[in-house]
């Protein structure tokens, strides 16, 4: 995977300790927010995903088992 050098600014008490963290991981701090950045993007992909089906679902509607027909009136329903 080709990769692309950035430069942040992050405040030093969160370096330091995102250092040790990533230490603790076995990883880099480099590493460590790249899999933080990969997790945080496939979770919004899969939220997108999510959307896009309940859309879908929505639009297509749910089987009410009338068959598209109301064979009843707001009276009926309210009859006491």
């Amino acid at each position: 995977m080709e990769r692309q050098n950035i430069t942040i600014a992050l405040p030093k008490g969160l370096v330091r300790r995102a250092r040790h963290l990533a230490v603790e991981r076995g990883t880099s701090l480099s590493g460590l927010l790249a899999e933080f950045l990969d997790r945080l993007v496939r979770e919004a992909d899969k939220r997108e995903r999510a959307k896009k089906n309940l859309r879908r679902l929505l639009n297509k509607g749910f089987n009410l088992g009338t068959s598209g027909q109301i064979s009843w009136t707001r009276d009926e329903l309210h009859e006491r």
